[in-house]
């Protein structure tokens, strides 16, 4: 389904996001991450683990991500700067 998502500054200093469907349907959340309004097809990772990977993963670019596991970043994510053997960002599947 092709979908739009906008955020703006709630009250308690997290940000809010709102995605509205193509039948007018609205969802209201927390966001981070991209900060400005975007449209795309929504697809679904049902995963219950390798969740930061998916969120560099290149082959969602231009689609908006919803992992449907409900425990996702329960355990963090990983420090920054931790490469591996080839200087590749080691937790990650691109830069």
């Amino acid at each position: 389904p092709a979908a739009y998502v906008g955020s703006s500054m709630g009250s308690g200093g997290m940000r809010t996001a709102q995605l509205v469907l193509e039948d007018g349907s609205r969802f209201t959340g927390v966001s981070f991450g991209h900060e400005d309004s975007v449209a795309g097809e929504i697809v679904f990772n049902t995963g219950m683990v390798g969740y930061p990977e998916s969120l560099t993963d290149p082959s969602y670019r231009g689609q908006l991500l919803v992992s449907t596991y409900p425990l996702v970043g329960n355990y963090g994510v990983p420090p920054a700067g931790v490469t591996d053997e080839f200087g590749l960002p080691k937790h990650f599947e691109s830069d």
